[in-house]
């Protein structure tokens, strides 16, 4: 990990392609003025084949947050593994250690964090999805004891990386199709990881208010599912909370410095009013 000397410039990035719409910049670099280090965070486009030239290129820098397609590919180019990296089977951060890269997964302390906004304890879960982000999820799952976890999909053949990441936390998986009638829609946590527009066929089911409902969709907020859900007064978070705990275990990491979080939120709203936060 990277020491966190305030004399000199350190550079950090986030990779991907596309990349143009990443707000991590806006929250690293946030989170380096707020702490008073002259570091530079930026963006980069980078596709899998690229991966390896852009790291071997780069072996001074104090870290890469990995977005998609490179997720999988990081994560096979690492010569160590983060425990959470090695659940999910996927890797969000890259950090310099001796002869390559350590693999680490912020994505699931970005749902665990996100989700302690709620001040809900843990009860029973129910996922829509079965990505990356799902499995963020279900590794989140295991660390809060939830070990017998709903998912919700549209296609049932197509959760197999899921299952892998589920077996892997020690978590059992009920999968059934996606439909506004599903009685797994009733579980005190339902956390929407699809895509913008594809949980609407739920919006119109009665939400009541003791769920806690996380929508991984910011843009454009509040979704239809988020807007039906707080009708119905239900505890209601937005992907951008995950998105800023995500990167406050990122800065953490990069820096050695306990992030600067309350600096990073203002300045994510800043850049997103309308995302939920």
């Amino acid at each position: 990990m990277a020491e966190a000397g305030e004399s000199g410039i350190r550079h950090a990035a986030v990779l991907g392609q596309p990349i143009t719409h990443s707000l991590s910049p806006v929250l690293h670099n946030a989170a380096y003025r707020a702490l008073g280090l002259g570091w530079e965070y930026t963006a980069i486009e980078c596709g899998v084949e690229e991966l390896p030239t852009v790291l071997a290129e780069r072996t001074d820098w104090a870290g890469f947050s990995l977005t998609m397609p490179l997720k999988r590919a990081g994560l096979e180019l690492a010569v160590q593994l983060s425990p959470r990296a090695a659940v999910v089977g996927a890797a969000n951060t890259l950090l310099p250690v001796d002869g390559g890269w350590l693999a680490g997964n912020t994505d699931v302390a970005g749902v665990l964090g996100a989700l302690a906004e709620s001040g809900r304890g843990p009860a029973s879960l129910t996922v829509l999805g079965a990505g990356g982000t799902a499995q963020a999820v279900v590794a989140a799952a295991a660390e809060l004891e939830l070990f017998e976890v709903s998912v919700l999909v549209r296609d049932p053949s197509r959760t197999a990386e899921l299952r892998d990441t589920a077996d892997r936390a020690g978590v059992q998986l009920t999968i059934s199709t996606l439909t506004v009638d599903n009685d797994a829609l009733d579980a005190a946590f339902v956390v929407s990881t699809l895509p913008a527009g594809a949980a609407d066929v739920i919006a119109a089911r009665d939400w009541h208010e003791h769920q806690v409902v996380l929508d991984a969709v910011y843009a454009g907020w509040p979704t239809a599912l988020a807007s039906a859900a707080d009708s119905a007064g239900a505890t209601v978070l937005s992907g951008a909370l995950m998105l800023l705990h995500q990167a406050v275990a990122q800065v953490a990491l990069m820096t050695g410095r306990p992030a600067p979080q309350d600096a990073m939120r203002a300045a994510l709203r800043a850049a997103q009013p309308n995302a939920g936060l």
